[in-house]
């Protein structure tokens, strides 16, 4: 049977949201947490970018070394010959590659001022495909940017120039939210059965509907018996009203009485992440996860009626649809009070020696000490909070590679 695919692009999309930043480390920790999550795929960033090689190149290296085991790291770019090449020429190791190109009217004539007629963006599309899989991608996702907007026989001329010309996926991106369930059902079911080929939705939250779109979609593109793919961020974060929560969208998938049987998610979920993957988002962005957030928000397990504190002291199930060790919680959190040594910025040898033996992590001297300690005073400036102790526990195992990934120079 066909089933439901995740390909998180927090690194890409969410990065994208006005007024945040995300440091390249911080990148990195979500690639691990994402991995250990069981996501299919994480768009990673720009491989055009010169400030994003390092941190990409740095992480295939950490897959390459087993420290992300399943997860495919996907870069992006337009669907341009150049953009594809010099993509290759700054990542070599890069296997996965998605493709972008606008389709919509209002955008060809809106972003494209009349220079390109559809057949440059068909011959574009198809010349960046095959120069992807030549260059060494194992897989190529084709996006139709505003294709929520584009009329659905262009839509289909698209996907199949796409397909002959070796792409894998087609990404249907409804870069507004102007899309609906039913019109999203409707329209990605025509598109599936007319080409046979995998869908995968990226949608916005403009209109609060993103998980819904998204899950509908699939759904038609499940019952036309090809894959379906969903985009999604962590927490929701991404441009304007951000992007289909990761979360909610498992949840969904989980435990909505009509929709667990019918779409089978990807086996390798492990829905018990993400109170780690959302709290540190939530951190690394210095955003707030909202107190109503499904599953990881402060009220998703809290009650105060009368009626239904009762009712879920005698039996959770009247009240709560799943339990909190689903996204794992349910442990007590203990908050270190009295003596606190920290290590940062200005950190010391001794202190920082102190620090890592409480994670369990010991050096042969001080000199050695010295060498990981440099690295970890400019991963503090680097992200410019106290780091965590995955981060610590990174830094201390694979010193070298966050070297590279610190290094945000061209």
């Amino acid at each position: 049977m066909n089933k439901v695919y995740l390909i998180d692009v927090t690194n890409r999309d969410g990065v994208q949201t006005s007024r945040i930043l995300l440091p390249k480390l911080s990148k990195t920790m979500l690639n691990i947490y994402l991995d250990e999550m069981g996501i299919y795929q994480s768009e990673i960033g720009f491989p055009t970018i010169k400030h994003e090689v390092k941190y990409i190149n740095a992480n295939l290296e950490l897959a390459r070394l087993g420290v992300m085991k399943r997860i495919h790291l996907e870069g992006w770019c337009r669907a341009v010959p150049e953009d594809v090449e010099l993509s290759f020429n700054n990542c070599p190791d890069l296997k996965h590659l998605n493709l972008s190109m606008s389709t919509s009217d209002i955008m060809l004539e809106g972003k494209f001022q009349g220079k390109k007629t559809w057949k440059d963006i068909l011959k574009s599309v198809s010349e960046s495909i095959k120069l992807a899989k030549s260059l060494g991608a194992e897989t190529v996702g084709i996006n139709a940017e505003d294709a929520s907007r584009t009329e659905l026989s262009r839509l289909i001329e698209y996907i199949l120039v796409s397909k002959e010309s070796g792409a894998d996926r087609f990404r249907y991106c409804d870069t507004l939210g102007t899309d609906d369930p039913i019109t999203i059902y409707e329209r990605i079911k025509t598109l599936a059965l007319a080409t046979k080929f995998p869908i995968e939705m990226h949608c916005h939250n403009d209109l609060g509907m993103a998980e819904a779109v998204s899950i509908t979609g699939a759904q038609a593109s499940i019952e036309a018996e090809t894959d379906a793919y969903i985009n999604t961020t962590i927490n929701g974060y991404g441009e304007r009203a951000g992007n289909c929560d990761l979360v909610s969208t498992i949840l969904a998938l989980k435990f909505s009485h009509g929709l667990k049987d019918k779409l089978p998610l990807d086996e390798h979920i492990d829905l018990k992440k993400a109170w780690k993957i959302a709290r540190y988002a939530s951190y690394a962005f210095n955003l707030p996860i909202p107190i109503n957030q499904p599953g990881v928000g402060a009220n998703a397990f809290a009650h105060e009626s009368g009626i239904h504190a009762d009712g879920a002291l005698k039996d959770r199930r009247n009240y709560e649809l799943y339990d909190p060790e689903d996204v794992g919680r349910g442990e007590p959190e203990l908050t270190e009070t009295g003596r606190i040594i920290t290590t940062g910025e200005y950190g010391g040898i001794k202190g920082f020696r102190y620090v890592y033996s409480k994670l369990g992590i010991e050096f042969h001297d001080d000199d050695e000490a010295r060498r990981i300690l440099e690295i970890v005073q400019y991963a503090n400036l680097h992200t410019q909070k106290p780091l965590t102790d995955d981060e610590l526990k990174l830094i201390a195992n694979y010193p070298d590679i966050v070297r590279e990934i610190l290094s945000v120079c061209p």
